[in-house]
């Protein structure tokens, strides 16, 4: 097989949640661009559907859903749905996410609830219902969206985010005792750690934060509109089939400081 076409998804099926704005529709673009047929769920239909034609002028198929990431029967329908029109699920990115910017003293329970429940619970509730067409069907990529934030600590002054760190570690874990759990359903499970990149979510820190950010940043940039697609890309495709339970780190090198 030649190298370009380990990276080729032609016939394959992926959703991706939060696939209508920011890291996620990066992501979903760059899937289609590389002939696999897309599914874009989230809460916001209308934006969801915008999106789903956006990706047909690439000569891919493509199904928008509403589907709240933390509601079993929304995600059931959505699993549903999907493998009834393609016939299988080869892909699954679990991007959609929440976060909630306070001092550890103030943080609301609701707040903490609330971001646990999408990004750690929606993100095994969803895995766990295409898992089970995964282990049907004997393959499939799974790629969680973590965040450089869940390694440790970050600085109070421009990310004081307890809760959403909390849960983006919480994903590296679950990756990685999902990828030892399924490996031998030719499952492979991996996720990305993104840095900082501008997006509707990060904004608020970014405009806080920037300067400091660059300063960590030996690439001395933000993450741009295509930085994330290749290494989503490789994750999702037969390049990767011997790697899973990988966290793999796309933040410019600050990391490496």
């Amino acid at each position: 097989m030649h190298v370009f076409d380990l990276f080729k998804l032609s016939g394959k099926t992926a959703i991706v949640t939060g696939g209508a704005r920011g890291l996620g529709a990066q992501i979903a673009l760059g899937f289609a661009e590389a002939g696999a047929n897309v599914v874009v769920c989230s809460r916001k239909l209308d934006a969801c559907k915008e999106m789903s034609e956006n990706l047909k002028e690439f000569g891919v198929d493509s199904l928008a859903f509403s589907c709240d990431i933390t509601n079993k029967e929304d995600i059931q329908k959505v699993v549903a749905d999907t493998k009834s029109h393609f016939g299988s699920i080869d892909i699954l990115v679990n991007n959609s996410g929440a976060t909630w910017g306070a001092p550890v003293v103030d943080m609301p329970y609701e707040a903490w609830e609330k971001v646990i429940n999408v990004n750690v619970t929606g993100t095994f509730l969803m895995s766990q219902e295409v898992g089970k067409a995964m282990i049907e069907q004997n393959h499939g990529k799974i790629i969680n969206i973590s965040s450089v934030a869940g390694f440790g600590g970050t600085d109070p002054r421009y990310m004081d985010t307890i809760g959403y760190n909390t849960s983006k570690g919480a994903v590296m874990t679950l990756t990685k005792d999902l990828a030892v759990k399924w490996g031998q359903y030719n499952i492979n499970v991996n996720a990305l750690a993104p840095g900082f990149f501008p997006t509707k979510m990060s904004k608020g820190l970014i405009g806080t934060g920037k300067d400091k950010i660059l300063e960590g940043t030996p690439l001395n940039r933000l993450g741009s509109n295509t930085d994330l697609k290749g290494a989503a890309l490789f994750l999702a495709s037969k390049a990767s089939d011997y790697v899973s339970g990988d966290i793999l780190t796309v933040d410019g090198g600050a990391h490496a400081l």
